[in-house]
């Protein structure tokens, strides 16, 4: 996947959700780590963070999109 900055804001909800689920052998919560390392953020949607398997984040200009809990391919 290749992401391209655009000139405006994000203005209305995503028209497209990405799911990365990492592999099982990945440490899921290092790569959460790298990514927010690489400028994402931690986004509130209204989940249970206690309860849920998935951790919301967004890009730096708002696109909200989830790390899953591992999973073997």
């Amino acid at each position: 996947m290749v992401f391209v900055p655009v000139p405006e804001g994000k203005t209305i909800k995503n028209r497209l959700h990405i799911d990365l689920a990492p592999h099982s052998s990945q440490d899921r919560k290092a790569e959460i780590q790298r990514l927010l390392d690489m400028g994402a953020t931690r986004e509130d949607v209204g989940q249970d963070r206690e309860s849920v398997t998935w951790e919301v984040l967004a890009d730096p200009e708002g696109n909200e999109f989830c790390v899953l809990s591992a999973r073997k391919m």
